[in-house]
């Protein structure tokens, strides 16, 4: 499986996001100078962030856009499957809730590609936004005693 710039960017843009949480709305402009991700193409992403119900905008002076719940009851798993989609590394019919392969009952390969996907499921799920934001304050403290 390999995420498109759309899952890593973001990502960093909501680790961004929830990192300044606590000073009210953050600008698309402050997030794309910190984490170099271009204005136009946050405006992308925070489209279906906001339609997913991750974030939420804030209009007016001091707009921007904050965290729609806390950063602990988000996962990783719902951003990246927000915008890229099934994080399926493998697309097996049979392992489909609707799946129609005729070697399904005799094909032992389709239980290694269900459990490499139920794998990163419960990886993804399991790494809250929060967490994120912990790591990152951490490396970031660690960075200024270098």
């Amino acid at each position: 499986m390999k995420l498109s710039t759309k899952g890593r960017y973001g990502l960093r843009a909501l680790i961004d996001l929830a990192s300044h949480d606590s000073e009210g709305a953050v600008s698309i402009q402050s997030i794309s100078e910190r984490q170099g991700i271009s204005e136009s193409y946050l405006e992308q992403l925070v489209r279906p962030l906001r339609k997913a119900g991750l974030i939420e905008s804030v209009r007016g002076a001091g707009g921007g856009y904050v965290l729609a719940k806390p950063a602990d009851s988000i996962s990783v798993g719902d951003i990246l499957r927000t915008l890229e989609g099934s994080l399926d590394a493998v697309t097996c019919p049979a392992n489909q809730e609707n799946g129609n392969c005729e070697e399904a009952d005799f094909c032992v390969t389709r239980f290694v590609w269900q459990r490499i996907n139920d794998s990163i499921t419960n990886t993804v799920d399991a790494i809250s936004l929060g967490e994120l934001v912990r790591e990152n304050q951490k490396l970031n403290k660690r960075k200024i005693e270098k």
